[in-house]
Parts: C-alpha cells; structure tokens; sequence
C-alpha cells in the first residue's frame, strides 16, 4: 500500500464513516479524504493550543514541558473524538431546513469548540503586544503598592512630617535671609551705598547692627538644623521599622521577565484588554482576534456544512440502508427468538449439544411447516 493509499485511509477512518462502505464508493473518495484532513487538522490545532495554554499553567515547574506536552495529545485526541463523532452523527434523512434544525446543536458545539481551540492560539500570535501590556499592567500595581505604603506612613506619621516640613521650609528661607544680611554687611563696612546701606565706610553703628541681625538668625538657623536632622533621623528610623525603605520599585529586565512567565489568566485579560482599550492599535487586534476566532469557527463547522449542504451520496444511502437493515432485523421478533435458541445450545459446547440443537430446530422448523 502506497504512503499516499494510507494517509488517504487514515483520513477516511477520521471521517467517522465505515472505510468498507466508502471503498465501495470511487465517487465519495474526495469528499470524505476532505472531511477527514479537516477533521485532523482541528484536531492538531487543538493539540497545539491545548499544550500552550498549560504550558503557562505549570510555567515555573521542572515537568511542566512533559505536563504540557500530555496534556496538548490528549486534548487534541479527545477534540478528534468528539468532531468524528458529531460529523459521523448527521443523517442524510432529512431535507432542507430541517435538516439544519437537527443539526443546530452540534452545530453551537462545533462553535464552543472553536473558540476554545482559537483562544490560546489568539494568545501566541499577540505574545509581545500582550508582554508589554503586562508590564505596564505590573509597574502600575507596584507604584499603587508603594504609593499605599507611603500613604499609611504619613498617616500614621503626619504630625512628625508635617513639622519636620515647617521646620525645613523656615531653614530654607533663612539661610537665603542670612546670605543676603551678610552680603550687605559686606557692602556696609566696605561703605557702598545702597537702600539698605549708609554708604559709611568702616565699621560703624550700622554695621553692628547688621551684624546683630546676622548673629541672631545664625542662632535660630542653628537650632533649626538641629531639629530637621533630629526629625530626619526619627523618621528614617520609623521608615526602616515599618519597611518602607526595602519598598523598591523593580527594574524594567525584572518586570519583562515578570511578564514573560505571566499565568494564563493574566495572559488572557491582558488580551482582552488590548482589544477594548478603544485607541486604533486596540481596535486593529480586536478586528484581529475576530477573523483568528471566525477562522477556526469556519474550520470546525466545515466538514458540518459541507455534509449538510452536499446531497445524498450513495455512501449515504448505503448507511441507511444499513443501520434500516440492522434494526429490521433487531426488532424482528422470530430472528431474535431463533438467535436466542441457536445461543443457548453454542453455550454447551459439546457434539451432543449441537445434535440435540440440530434436532430442536428441524423439529421447530417443521411445526412450522
């Protein structure tokens, strides 16, 4: 048998219909090798999708490649399962719209399993716009954290703040008083006049003065460092007890590897929310994510649509006929008698017991007669 012979049989094993039935049949060949790739190849999406999604589930675990890895043949296999099943599960019995009817339900079951397949695919074409969303995602909840800390510090703290500012503020003020009282000093013994100098030369009355006004400030501008380095040094102190000072705000390599190991559902609000941010960037990914999910839709629902809309083919017909023959017989009352009979005389399974059933039913027969 030619390598293409078997592929083309495996596909008509995934078809969900009987290869003998469809061996007999030359015309159906291509209709069902169709339905069958189709059906494999959802299956192998869904493989893939599967497998990535618990990749990030089990990200961080040392078995979590093998997990993924099980996980993506088994939900692929089971997504092969279940699509032979609702394919081979349509009967051609019925016509036109009511056909449709009966089969709306694996029709949203086809759907549901499209966009469950579609999703974590959705996910790994848009990983780096969904990275970056991360990461703007985690540097704003870490300025909100410290932002909180620093907030319950001052609230706790406040009146030791806000004297601590007070007192910084008067220092600030003063030291330029005192720089500009002692630049007129200068200007008053050197006898330049000016609106706040004699123009005197040497040192005079006014100079004294002068000098008495800088004295005092000193003094006051002293005591006031004094204060803002006792108050700094309480305060730093209550800062390192409380924790605020280990509160550092990660660097940009941290928060890319924190978005590349990001769980699955960060992953997915991160791609909701980049496709209902509402600028033109977020409106182009949301038409995007729509086509990707549509895509699949279309791709599970074809082998449906197509043997819904194509007509009754004699493979069809041939499975009628087949299960109409099946049933006949199953429900036909002096078959299942004589089947009953000929079962019960097979369990003895001796010569004996098979004269003595050959008798019984050529006496039966000839009652009959």
């Amino acid at each position: 048998m030619s390598r293409l012979s078997r592929l083309q049989r495996f596909f008509w094993i995934a078809s969900g219909t009987p290869i003998e039935i469809i061996e007999k049949y030359p015309t159906e060949h291509s209709k069902y090798t169709g339905i069958g790739a189709t059906i494999f190849f959802t299956a192998l999406f869904a493989a893939l999708s599967g497998g990535y999604a618990l990749f990030f589930v089990f990200s961080g675990n040392p078995l979590g490649s093998l997990w993924a890895l099980l996980f993506g043949v088994v939900w692929g296999l089971a997504i092969f399962n279940l699509d032979r099943y609702i394919v081979s599960s349509i009967k051609k019995t019925s016509k036109g719209l009511r056909q449709f009817y009966q089969a709306s339900p694996r029709l949203v079951f086809a759907v549901l399993i499209a966009i469950v397949i579609a999703r974590p695919l959705e996910l790994k074409i848009f990983d780096k716009e969904i990275r970056a969303r991360l990461e703007e995602k985690y540097l704003a909840a870490e300025r909100a954290q410290i932002a909180g800390v620093q907030d319950a510090f001052m609230a706790k703290y406040g009146m030791e703040a806000g004297q601590l500012q007070r007192f910084q503020g008067e220092y600030d003020a003063l030291s330029r008083d005192v720089d500009r009282l002692r630049e007129e000093l200068k200007l008053e013994v050197f006898g330049r006049s000016s609106s706040t100098t004699s123009g005197v030369p040497g040192y005079g009355t006014y100079a004294k003065n002068k000098e008495d006004v800088v004295q005092a400030k000193q003094q006051r501008l002293a005591f006031l460092a004094v204060q803002v380095i006792r108050l700094e040094e309480y305060l730093d102190s209550r800062k390192q007890a409380e924790g605020l000072n280990s509160q550092m705000m990660l660097s940009e390599g941290e928060f890319a590897r924190k978005a590349s190991t990001a769980g699955f559902a960060d992953r997915n609000w991160a791609l909701g929310e980049l496709a209902h941010s509402g600028d033109d960037a977020s409106r182009s990914s949301a038409n995007a994510i729509a086509f990707i999910t549509m895509l699949f839709i279309a791709l599970e629902c074809a082998p449906l649509i197509v043997k819904l809309l194509s007509d009754a083919g004699p493979s069809d017909v041939d499975v009628s006929e087949t299960e109409s023959r099946i049933i006949a017989q199953l429900t036909n009352t002096a078959f299942l008698s004589k089947n009953r009979i000929i079962r019960q005389y097979r369990i003895m399974g001796s010569k004996t017991g098979g004269r003595r059933r050959s008798r019984f039913l050529s006496t039966r027969q000839g009652m009959r007669l």
